[in-house]
């Protein structure tokens, strides 16, 4: 049977909640705006209100037989050829951690590209799971990490022939893509799974342009935040499955041990609307975007000290297989300040927001949702960083490391070293200590210190001269980072 995408089962069923006049004796206690603030409802308007009812017991009935979330699954799985997809409104944090477990269990190894996100980390430390890492591309001279080649998932897999799956991270916060069709056959030899954190494609099945996903190269389980690039809300998550080498019911279990019992409507409905705008007008939609993106590269390297990374920089020999454009990555070095500085001067002075920052770039995301307006004010407001730059206050230099120093041996599971005894030692007695905690500059939120690493001089100074520049580290359970959290 044809899937008919012209549907939005989880928006109908809230129309039909509306237009029924449905009196609720049951959560959520502010009964459809009325017993909300009025300060509130003054600032988020009632129509968030209004979409915040049950998913059982109000979008649907208390058996769920009308069967909403399910139909609204099924079509987002036709939408990106999937087997079986699932809706969750707890991130993709969430489905990651979910995908983990549904491949492999305590003590059993998990190739995973150490370029993962800290959900994943986080992932390790509540399962137990061996991480065995598969080192990332560098670009040593961007100081720069791609996903790792098919060719290193193979030999970690003859190393390994006892892993359980492969994880990659594809595309990359930077638009950094894999070989992921080559991973899945390399995976698929041996009846081993690969999941793919694609947090940041949502996008990509609806443009020939841009590069493939998961479900399409072979992947069995696919994590996409439909937030990210999408017009979904945010921790509006899917995680796709392919294949028999995952049973669903096993993945959904996993999914149930993790994710709230009270998820939001709203949210559901922000991915249901986002599948059925993509599959009907998606292909206009990211064109758009990407000729406005080229447009948006053109002007920037026009303007002196700035540079627009994306294919031509990033792919080749030993670097990525395939580059997304729309991240918007921009390398502000020429201009002598660092990320940091950028995402802030922008902020403070022109009411401008940057995603991705780190010690030389910001990233200005494109999506279908900008247009000549949007990115117009993005570059005059570059020009204006541009001519302000020479001004600024000199950064400290943050101390990166070549990619050999950068890494750390790990000495013990995260789980063992997170959960396991210790102590808060002054940083400069850190190095050779076995890390307990997770340290992170974010965004992008890929852990420099894992729990179980062993600390190098190199990384320490590297932490500590970013966060006297101005990089976050949220996660650190010193935020001055004078004290680090070690393995007795």
């Amino acid at each position: 049977m044809t899937a008919d995408h012209t549907r939005a089962p989880v928006l109908e069923a809230l129309a039909d909640y509306h237009r029924s006049g449905r009196l609720a004796f049951a959560p959520p206690g502010h009964k459809q705006a009325r017993g909300a603030d009025p300060a509130v409802r003054a600032v988020l308007g009632d129509a968030v209100f209004l979409g915040d009812v049950l998913a059982s017991g109000g979008l649907d009935d208390r058996l769920t037989r009308g069967r909403v979330l399910e139909r609204a699954e099924e079509l987002m799985a036709d939408a990106v050829h999937a087997d079986h997809t699932f809706f969750t409104t707890c991130g993709s944090s969430l489905s990651v951690k979910a995908a983990m477990l549904a491949v492999a269990g305590p003590h059993e190894p998990l190739l995973i590209g150490r370029d993962a996100h800290k959900s994943v980390v986080s992932g390790l430390i509540l399962s137990g799971i061996e991480p065995v890492w598969v080192e990332p591309r560098w670009d040593a001279e961007r100081h720069l990490a791609h996903p790792p080649s098919a060719e290193q998932f193979e030999k970690a897999l003859e190393r390994r022939p006892d892993a359980k799956g492969a994880l990659v991270t594809s595309p990359t916060p930077y638009g950094a893509c894999a070989d992921l069709r080559a991973i899945a056959e390399a995976c698929h030899r041996r009846r081993v799974p690969l999941i793919v954190d694609e947090a940041w494609g949502a996008h990509l099945p609806f443009h020939p342009d841009l590069p493939s996903w998961a479900m399409d190269a072979g992947a069995d389980i696919c994590v996409t935040s439909i937030h990210k690039m999408g017009s979904g809300l945010e921790q509006g998550s899917v995680f796709h499955l392919r294949g028999d080498l995952v049973p669903p019911e096993l993945l959904k279990m996993r999914a149930d041990l993790l994710g709230t019992t009270s998820p939001s409507v709203l949210i559901y409905a922000g991915m249901d609307g986002w599948r059925r705008q993509m599959m009907l007008r998606g292909r206009e939609l990211m064109g758009g975007a990407l000729e406005l993106a080229a447009r948006v590269r053109e002007a920037v390297e026009d303007i002196d000290g700035l540079r627009m990374e994306g294919r031509e920089e990033y792919r080749g020999p030993g670097l990525a297989d395939d580059v997304d454009p729309l991240p918007g990555v921009i390398d502000v070095s020429g201009i002598g300040i660092t990320g940091y500085q950028a995402a802030d001067w922008l902020r403070e002075h022109r009411e401008i927001e940057a995603h991705l920052t780190d010690h030389r770039r910001i990233g200005a995301q494109i999506t279908h949702a900008d247009d000549e307006a949007t990115t117009g004010e993005l570059v005059m407001a570059l020009k204006d960083l541009a001519r302000a730059a020479p001004g600024l206050p000199a950064a400290p230099d943050v101390e990166v490391p070549e990619p050999a120093r950068l890494r750390l041996a790990q000495a013990c599971l995260p789980r063992d070293a997170f959960f396991g005894p210790a102590e808060q030692v002054p940083v400069k007695e850190a190095a050779g200590r076995v890390a307990a905690e997770m340290i992170t500059p974010y965004p992008p939120g890929i852990p420099a210190v894992l729990p179980g690493e062993r600390l190098t001089e190199p990384v320490l100074r590297y932490l500590r001269s970013g966060l006297a520049a101005g990089m976050n580290l949220p996660d650190a359970a010193d935020p001055s980072l004078e004290h680090i959290r070690v393995t007795k």
